[in-house]
């Protein structure tokens, strides 16, 4: 309802004014209706950087496909392949014939059929003690014992083998410290406190820190660096876990800032020739020669401003053009390098026009930054070491958040730089076709099972 004075002003408004009055209440109008239209576009994995796993799930219930359940007609059938040479053969003979009942021992088999059953053996911890002697001499009156050897020296209460499975069962399979315990117990027949796991888990981060050292000076002079960062949970406050990724190696760092500095202190005096990044400012501003930004991040961020601005020509043709140049990287091989060239030349033509072109409103900063930043776009349609997306980041980043997801918060420093020293060194190894695993076993020290083998005086 319109208050009595509102009104009286009103009606002693001359027409002219009515009518300037009535369109700037329908412009307003028309600016609040956009405004509550965008507001109410949903934000999702594919339109923008959010997680698939904060999207929206419908409760509906998916359609029944129609094709039978299976393998498709002319699939191979897959079986597990048979052990060469297994630990025990069962050898079922026949001995008298069902029938007549005659001795068929002696007949020669037409046909050995071969199965096979896989069990593991009941796991007991092997336990070895040592019995360091004591002695005075009877000359100089000194107190002298018997040398320990190497792997089994004075404080140490497990092998490596131990260790590292306690690590990688709490680093890699994210399991708590009292789930850990538990599962000790039980599988392992072994007893171990929380304080006994964290003390093998903080043994193995000093011993993993040369290494991940020797990594992280090998990543910092690597021509092409690729770098993301994530959040993280130290003593209930926001930390970074960032990542730097080369060719064949992996270099984790946690930080409490998500700044220049960290890539200024873990950069020193280096300079890479292309660092891949997303549009974040202080990556951008990373000390290189050329910059290659993620194209799977701006064509999530073309589909959010189409959605919002469905009749934007300029966006669906930056879109379109963004996802040919990656569709021509992929095919640079099954190419000849006359036809890979002319076609990188009309890409790049055509990119020129779309950055010509104006309009005002929502999706000028997207215009802008792709101004600001034509060097930074096709960076991978000249160089084969050089990707057209930071994913390699994206998955090398992907168990911590699962990490952080089921652990929560790191209760301490050396938690934190923990975790980031292990993820250097396992994934590292797994680029490189290593067995993590073992490679952490040969980290953790001098093997402890050979001294089952030696007499108990050697």
């Amino acid at each position: 309802m319109i208050p009595e004075m509102a009104k009286t002003k009103i009606e002693e408004l001359t027409r002219e004014e009515l009518i300037t009055l009535l369109i700037e209440s329908l412009n307003k109008i028309s600016e609040l209706e956009e405004k509550l239209r965008l507001k109410q576009t949903p934000t999702n994995s594919k339109n923008s950087s959010q997680p698939p796993s904060r999207d929206f799930k419908s409760d509906a219930k998916k359609r029944k496909r129609n094709r039978k359940k299976g393998g498709k007609f002319g699939h191979e059938k897959q079986e597990r392949a048979l052990v060469e040479n297994p630990d025990k053969v069962f050898y079922a003979l026949v001995d008298t014939c069902q029938s007549c009942h005659i001795n068929l021992l002696d007949q020669v088999p037409t046909q050995v059929i071969r199965r096979q059953t896989t069990e593991l053996p009941e796991i007991k911890p092997v336990v070895i003690e040592t019995q360091q002697y004591e002695v005075i001499c009877p000359c100089c009156g000194e107190v002298q014992r018997g040398k320990l050897p190497a792997g089994l020296e004075v404080g140490r209460c497990f092998g490596p083998r131990l260790e590292a499975t306690v690590t990688m069962l709490h680093h890699e399979h994210h399991v708590g410290l009292e789930r850990l315990v538990g599962l000790c117990s039980e599988i392992f027949n072994l007893t171990l406190s929380e304080g006994g796991a964290v003390s093998i888990i903080k043994r193995a981060g000093k011993a993993m820190f040369g290494e991940a050292e020797k990594i992280g000076e090998q990543v910092r002079h690597g021509k092409v660096i690729r770098s993301d960062e994530t959040s993280a949970r130290v003593h209930g406050l926001n930390w970074w876990q960032w990542v730097f990724v080369s060719e064949k190696n992996e270099y984790h760092l946690m930080m409490p800032s998500r700044g220049y500095d960290v890539i200024e202190t873990f950069m020193r005096d280096c300079e890479a020739e292309v660092w891949v990044c997303d549009c974040w400012k202080p990556q951008l501003n990373a000390p290189a020669k050329m910059c290659q930004i993620c194209m799977a991040h701006q064509i999530r961020n073309l589909q959010g401003l189409i959605d919002k601005r469905p009749h934007l020509v300029w966006a669906k043709d930056m879109q379109a053009l963004f996802r040919k140049a990656i569709h021509l990287g992929n095919r640079r091989e099954q190419m000849t390098e006359r036809g890979y060239q002319r076609q990188v030349t009309i890409i790049e033509k055509k990119l020129d026009k779309l950055l010509k072109r104006s309009f005002s409103g929502l999706g000028t900063n997207l215009l802008d930054r792709y101004r600001l930043r034509r060097n930074s776009l096709f960076v991978f349609l000249q160089r084969t070491d050089v990707p057209a997306d930071n994913n390699a980041c994206e998955r090398a980043l992907r168990p911590s958040v699962i990490h952080r997801k089921v652990m929560g918060s790191f209760r301490s420093d050396w938690g934190a730089q923990t975790y980031a020293v292990l993820a250097t060194v396992l994934n590292t190894a797994k680029r490189n076709g290593e067995n993590a695993f073992q490679k952490l076993v040969q980290l953790m020290g001098t093997p402890v099972l050979p001294f089952l083998l030696q007499p108990d005086f050697a």
